[in-house]
């Protein structure tokens, strides 16, 4: 199985399709510095660092999957949530490149205030301008603690098949277990340099961590977000005003801060996957990423539907 995705960002979704089968054709997205993580990752990969906007999509025409996880602030309730009024709006570009490419599937992941009253007429203009193109849509909140990772991260998915494959799909299952907490996930981290109170640490951080905030480009640093995020790190016994360079060491008395290394562990990125410039940009990639079990387990599901239709032939 094939995939094209674009706004690709540091790999979360890429590194998801990848372990569900996906092979993928190419990776576009417009930062270099997070198309300098895909390429440090993944070598072989072909990461084209260019706009959507500009993407010829005509050469993939037949490519499987189309994934996407288009920008989030048009439609974030942290934002002014102005939508299709947003110059930051690609769904414009995917329903173009949809319509060049002619996937069998896609895949787009967005945040949750998609789903608001206020975008109703505009979710409703886009499944009729996929369905025009023939294809069947379908979108759900999925949540991120339900798939494994230790933390609060609601996301929509939007799931579009070729009409004509739309009742092999079905939503993946949620796991029958409840993931880590915090405490549990991290705490080899926080005891690398023998800090002596990890273990006391590990038991009071007994809940998952709430939704990591990664900051846009023009604000946000590497930090655990604003106040109220910072009060519910607290809760777990983090400080949250930034990110601390390493582990803490054994005499250290207070409230330990977390690295880059534990943010991504709890975007649920295996420990080995390494991040490309400045810690704020790394930041930025870890905290907007697409968390890996999650487009995992969508991808799985798709890819059941799709080869079980591998005999039909792509429309026209």
């Amino acid at each position: 199985m094939h995939s094209i995705e674009f706004c690709a960002g540091a790999g979360g979704q890429a590194l998801g399709l990848e372990q569900a089968g996906f092979d993928h054709e190419a990776l576009i997205e417009i930062e270099p510095q997070f198309a300098q993580t895909l390429s440090l990752n993944r070598p072989l990969w072909d990461v084209r660092a260019t706009d959507m906007a500009e993407f010829d999509g005509r050469p993939f025409k037949g490519v499987e999957l189309f994934a996407a996880g288009l920008p989030c602030p048009p439609f974030s309730v942290a934002g002014k949530q102005l939508g299709e009024k947003d110059e930051r709006n690609l769904f414009p570009s995917a329903i173009r490149l949809i319509d060049e490419i002619r996937p069998k599937a896609v895949m787009i992941e967005n945040v949750r205030g998609f789903l608001s009253a206020v975008f109703e007429d505009y979710r409703g203009q886009l499944k009729h301008q996929l369905s025009k193109l023939g294809y069947h849509v379908d979108w759900r909140l999925l949540n991120a603690s339900d798939f494994g990772v230790p933390q609060l991260r609601p996301r929509v998915i939007i799931v579009a098949l070729r009409k004509d494959l739309a009742d092999v799909f079905d939503w993946p299952e949620v796991h029958p277990q409840n993931p880590p907490t915090v405490g549990e996930c991290l705490n080899d981290l926080m005891a690398a340099n023998g800090w002596y109170g990890a273990k006391n640490w590990s038991r009071r951080a007994n809940e998952i961590a709430p939704t990591l905030v990664g900051g846009s480009k023009k604000h946000g640093g590497p930090d655990l977000g604003p106040s109220r995020a910072r009060r519910a790190w607290a809760t777990l016994g983090v400080e949250g005003k930034s990110l601390a360079n390493e582990a803490p060491e054994p005499g250290f008395v207070g409230m330990p801060r977390l690295t880059l290394q534990m943010t991504a562990r709890l975007q649920g990125f295996p420990d080995d996957w390494e991040f490309y410039g400045t810690k704020t940009t790394k930041y930025r990639q870890i905290g907007n990423a697409f968390p890996p079990p999650v487009a995992r387990a969508v991808a799985r599901s798709l890819g059941v539907a799709l080869q079980a239709n591998r005999a039909i032939p792509v429309a026209a």
